[in-house]
């Protein structure tokens, strides 16, 4: 069974999201996908208990395309309520001193429109920059697109501590907190988890497995050339924390974990991110239908005190990367800001 969360009353979600990131166009450096077989994977997904979907307005064509896997639903046994599309509000970096009333509910009714939904069940807000003005005032559009029945939640993406909690203070009701978490990337450990357990806003995590680098088939491997933009930025972490001859002993070590479960390394980290107090789900790219099966062996087992120990105190032997989470993405001249698309939606 597919473990399941309440995000908010009368609203839950499964703990494993099917995050659609990597099905965005330009996020594969090398290969096409088969989208004929990502459907047949959201259908798979459906049927097991996967019934959470994770895009956004700028993941482009990705809204568009879970409008269609809506349409098919209702030609199924499956009614498309039964299923929950989490999405974005992310204003392009240079419209941020323009953005209005006005401009975010045109936003809001594109993003109904593709993904032909009557409301959003979850509008994850993010602000490139904090220096220009607007982002509480933003905030609060969305709250009265809620108001207006638009929007069923309104949650954030990629802050950090002090401007989260500006919103918090302005009363903005607040469902959840997504945020980039994994075994290489402990940034929300320094005060971001603590302060959202307080305020009872649970962290949905991305990145969880690093863009397919926790997995059996890196062990005794030499660096990559990576080829998706996911793996760019998370081998960008794993050098700047474990280093590859650090990772290649945590590999072992995960790999020992998962033979004791009769399970694989990607299961593990998985489970040890949603093991952490105050995470509520975690987010797991879906790029075909090969991993399905896969996926639900998450929930098959529980790891024990000793595991979770023997993984925590490995990873307090390296650094946890510098600053907030997502500060590192948004410096200007850092390696992290450059991978970065910040207009996606100027078109």
């Amino acid at each position: 069974m597919v473990e399941r969360f309440e995000l908010a009353k009368d609203y839950t979600i499964s703990r494993v999201i099917n995050g659609c990131w990597q099905l965005s166009q330009g996020h594969s450096l090398k290969t096409e996908l088969d989208m004929k077989d990502v459907m047949r994977a959201f259908h798979m997904l459906v049927e097991k208990g996967f019934t959470t979907f994770d895009c956004a307005d700028i993941y482009t064509g990705v809204e568009e395309f879970l409008g269609k896997f809506v349409n098919e639903l209702k030609c199924s046994s499956i009614s498309p309520d039964k299923i929950q599309i989490h999405t974005k509000y992310v204003p392009d970096i240079n419209l941020l001193s323009e953005v209005d009333e006005e401009y975010t509910e045109k936003i809001i009714d594109r993003s109904l429109k593709r993904l032909n939904r009557d409301v959003l069940d979850l509008v994850q807000f993010h602000w490139w920059d904090y220096s220009v003005p607007g982002c509480l005032e933003t905030a609060g559009y969305l709250q009265r697109l809620k108001e207006k029945g638009k929007i069923r939640n309104i949650a954030v993406t990629n802050f950090d501590t002090k401007h989260f909690a500006e919103i918090v203070d302005a009363g903005i009701q607040i469902a959840s907190f997504q945020t980039q978490y994994s075994v290489f990337d402990r940034r929300p450990e320094k005060s971001l988890l603590e302060y959202c357990k307080s305020k009872s806003v649970p962290l949905l995590c991305y990145g969880t497995l690093s863009g397919g680098f926790l997995a059996e088939k890196w062990i005794g491997q030499t660096p990559p050339q990576p080829d998706t933009r996911s793996q760019v930025k998370y081998f960008q972490v794993l050098e700047d924390t474990m280093g590859w001859n650090g990772y290649q002993e945590f590999l072992l070590l995960l790999d020992k974990i998962a033979k004791k479960y009769s399970v694989k390394i990607a299961h593990i980290a998985a489970k040890y991110i949603l093991s952490q107090e105050g995470v509520g789900a975690a987010i797991v790219g879906i790029r075909n239908s090969r991993h399905v099966e896969s996926n639900a062996q998450i929930f098959d087992f529980e790891l024990e005190d000793t595991d979770i120990e023997e993984i925590r105190s490995f990873l307090e032997n390296y650094k946890i990367l510098d600053g907030e989470p997502f500060e590192l993405e948004r410096t200007v001249g850092s390696k992290y800001r450059d991978i970065m698309k910040m207009n996606l939606n100027e078109k």
